[in-house]
């Protein structure tokens, strides 16, 4: 799958939000879409990751793995900086739209989803950009 502008700006919104949540002493912003993630790894392959990770998080930051399920606890920030998560956030790697996840997020503002990865500031075993 290739990247398309919407996920690539998703990217640089969920990196922003990560890098605040770093900066602000918060834990790592969970990664509940397959869309975004896949666009995520799409672009650590690249030399251009460390530039558009510093731009948008104001630092490069990596990749890790991150089991888990529950409340995202970013979505708030998001909303506050960007407006409604749009589909893209509830759309997996294959382009299909999870409507019943979408619908749930309209009716109550809130998303509950398991993730399976995150960002990190680099420090520790995580996953250095580029090496995933």
């Amino acid at each position: 799958m290739s990247t398309t502008t919407i996920e690539r700006r998703e990217l640089g919104r969920f990196l922003a939000i990560s890098g605040q949540r770093f900066r602000n002493g918060e834990g790592p912003a969970e990664m509940f879409s397959p869309a975004v993630d896949a666009a995520w790894h799409q672009m650590l392959a690249t030399p251009q990751y460390a530039e558009f990770s510093t731009e948008h998080a104001g630092a490069v930051l990596g990749h890790r793995e991150m089991s888990g399920s529950g409340p995202i606890a970013w979505v708030a920030a998001y909303e506050e900086a960007y407006g409604p998560l749009p589909e893209m956030w509830f759309t997996d790697a294959d382009g299909v739209l999870d409507e019943d996840a979408l619908a749930r997020y309209k009716e109550t503002g809130k998303v509950v989803a398991e993730w399976d990865c995150g960002p990190t500031t680099g420090d520790g075993d995580d996953a250095a950009p580029g090496s995933r």
